[in-house]
């Protein structure tokens, strides 16, 4: 019989699958152990855990589960955009950010064209470009940050998307707000720019990258309420952009594709600002501590600007494993072809104090 492989579009053989964070249920398993007897920090969530708001709203939203949601997501996107001082009509969700990185494959890729994405940039980027069957185009990076520059000289007629996280997942570098804006003022007009702000929250004087939508440039801002709002599992992103390139994404969206209790959670969520603060208080001072920490064992880091550090180990997978059997979940990083690093999420201060504790071991 003939391999249903030979009759699936053929840039589908070879694409790779995303790999998430180790899970706490199969790691538990494999250890034996209670699933409360791990720690993990790998996946970039909130140690605190979701607005109690949101959790609030969410069980009450529970009692309408039959109903469908509302398809156009038009109070959250409402609620959005009046905190960002613009318009309904600038916002579009998704099931988490990733999927409007999705919509814009969609809307703007066929097969040979060409997105450009720095080296170490998040992974997703270069898996959509495979899956329609377009190419990457790789460019260099110094020190970590990518290079801005390198990334102007690779646009070619070919080129339909560059793609840039600020800050970068997993390496935690930041673009200043004025290397973006110089990069922005060259970049040809028919080419869109993503610039992808999943850690935007973290950040203490973030880019105001806002101002390039409000001017009508080809720019789509991604955020999300899986990082610093702590939603991951709700699947809640949205992507920010002029009235006509929002648009355009919505023919790529599927009906109903951001389930009600999510969307209901995420409103409650945007508005509790005294969570949002004491989630990056515990970020900021566990990351410091951490760094801190990586610094007196004399191991290489590059400071990060999300709620992760990223550490040189020498050994990436090897200490990956031994942190596991010590029940501790942080992320190795050889499919960014980084096997010597390793990404470890801010956790609360206990969190942290275990693991640099079982480092130390390990590394003794």
């Amino acid at each position: 019989m003939t391999s249903i492989w030979d009759r699936a579009n053929r840039q589908l053989r070879d694409l790779a699958v995303y790999e998430p964070g180790k899970p706490i249920e199969e790691t538990a398993r494999e250890l034996g152990v209670d699933p409360s007897d791990i720690i993990k920090l790998a996946s970039n969530e909130n140690a605190l855990g979701p607005s109690p708001k949101a959790a609030a709203a969410m069980r009450a939203a529970i009692e309408w589960a039959q109903l469908y949601p509302d398809g156009g997501g038009v109070k959250l996107r409402e609620a959005i955009a009046e905190r960002l001082g613009l318009g309904r009509e600038n916002i579009i969700l998704g099931n988490g950010s990733n999927e409007i990185i999705e919509f814009v494959g969609h809307a703007f890729l066929n097969r040979g064209d060409e997105i450009i994405a720095a080296e170490y940039a998040f992974i997703a980027y270069k898996l959509i470009a495979q899956l329609f069957d377009a190419h990457t185009i790789e460019t260099p990076t110094i020190n970590f940050q990518p290079d801005l520059e390198a990334m102007l000289s690779a646009i070619t007629p070919k080129t339909k998307i560059i793609f840039i996280a600020n800050p970068n997942n997993p390496t935690g570098s930041l673009i200043g707000s004025e290397k973006i804006d110089n990069f922005l003022a060259r970049v040809p007009e028919d080419i869109i720019t993503v610039l992808d702000e999943a850690y935007f929250e973290f950040l203490d004087n973030p880019p105001d990258t806002l101002r390039h939508v409000r001017d009508g440039r080809n720019v789509v801002v991604l955020r999300t309420f899986s990082k610093i709002h702590g939603l991951a599992s709700l699947r809640v992103g949205y992507g920010i952009a002029r009235p006509e390139l929002i648009e355009v994404l919505q023919k790529t969206r599927q009906p109903f594709n951001v389930n009600g209790v999510a969307q209901i959670g995420a409103l409650a969520a945007i508005g509790d600002d005294e969570h949002l603060r004491k989630s990056k208080r515990v970020v900021d001072s566990g990351r410091a501590y951490l760094e801190k920490e990586l610094r007196v064992m004399k191991l290489e880091i590059n400071p990060s600007a999300g709620n992760f550090v990223f550490v040189n180990l020498g050994d990436g997978p090897a200490v990956f494993k031994k942190l596991l059997a010590m029940k501790i979940i942080a992320r190795p990083l050889l499919g960014y072809n980084l096997p010597e690093w390793l990404r470890i999420t801010v956790g609360t201060m206990e969190q942290n104090e275990k693991c640099i504790a079982a480092l130390k071991k390990v590394l003794s």
